[in-house]
């Protein structure tokens, strides 16, 4: 069992931050609803687990993550408001959003109408467009990382590295069912930009839009031949179901083009999908007007 804080409600996380409930976690880290005494909101804790306190490698994820979102300010992407770095609980404090993930009504509701995959895909074009203007690579785009709020909101830059950086890596980072071609074999296929957040959009809004991945699970073993544990490296997308309008399921697919030179960019991607929103019943918008 993966060692816990086992904080419950009314807990204190640290001096001025009260546990509420435990929202959930990964190998390293865990997150906690809270309440902050100093802003008199409830917030999002995320906190270093006992067992890796000491590891240098969670320690700096959790500084890189800090730096990256004290770096950041759009209205669709998460906020940071403080963290500490040391002491016997490490931690940052996040925004607190309301709403539910999208993974969440994907498995609920097995796919999203058109009337809300195309104002998602043009809130996450904003924010991919902004992260590609500051040079920052999300590397992680996926169902599980949007908060459906109004609006939608990108979480999690706990892998999120500068374009420079992200171009050096010679590693696998992020998801296996998500990550484009040059994330899975970055020493073979190529360098991973901006353009690999488009391919995690592009699998994210096929998701959203069908119901199912756009690839097939691969195996899961670190130690598997890349080829078996991507098969995005050696088979092309799904077919998309005919429920999908073209001029929706076309921009979709483009986003997964092998080479990332042949996927839009945030702002041709939301160029092909602005005018869509015309053709949507106005009353099903809810007054949505897109940002780009």
């Amino acid at each position: 069992m993966t060692p816990s804080w086992n904080l419950v409600e009314g807990d204190e996380i640290v001096p001025g931050l009260t546990a509420i409930k435990l929202l959930g976690g990964g190998r390293a880290y865990e997150a906690y609803l809270g309440w902050d005494d100093r802003l008199f909101a409830p917030v999002v804790v995320k906190i270093v687990r006992p067992d890796q306190v000491d590891d240098p490698v969670a320690m700096r994820g959790l500084a890189r993550e800090t730096d990256m979102i004290g770096r950041l300010n759009h209205p669709v992407v998460v906020r940071g408001f403080r963290a500490v770095l040391d002491g016997p609980r490490p931690h940052l404090v996040l925004e607190h959003l309301d709403g539910p993930r999208l993974s969440s009504l994907i498995r609920r509701n097995g796919h999203l109408p058109v009337h809300q995959l195309l104002p998602l895909g043009l809130e996450m074009t904003s924010a991919l467009h902004y992260l590609r203007a500051v040079g920052v690579v999300h590397l992680d785009v996926k169902p599980s990382n949007i908060i459906m709020g109004s609006p939608p909101r990108l979480i999690d830059l706990s892998i999120a590295r500068s374009a420079d950086s992200a171009a050096g890596l010679t590693h696998v980072v992020g998801t296996d069912a998500y990550m484009p071609p040059e994330q899975a074999d970055p020493q073979r296929v190529g360098i991973p930009g901006p353009a690999a957040d488009m391919w995690g959009l592009g699998a994210t809004l096929f998701e959203a839009a069908a119901g199912y991945r756009p690839f097939a699970d691969g195996v899961a073993d670190e130690e598997a031949p890349l080829a078996e544990r991507f098969p995005q490296l050696v088979h092309p997308p799904a077919e998309l179901p005919p429920s999908v309008p073209e001029p929706m399921a076309k921009p979709i697919l483009a986003c997964l083009e092998y080479a990332p030179a042949d996927r839009p960019t945030p702002a041709e991607l939301a160029d092909v999908l602005e005018p869509l929103v015309d053709l949507l019943p106005k009353p099903l918008l809810g007054g949505f007007k897109p940002r780009i």
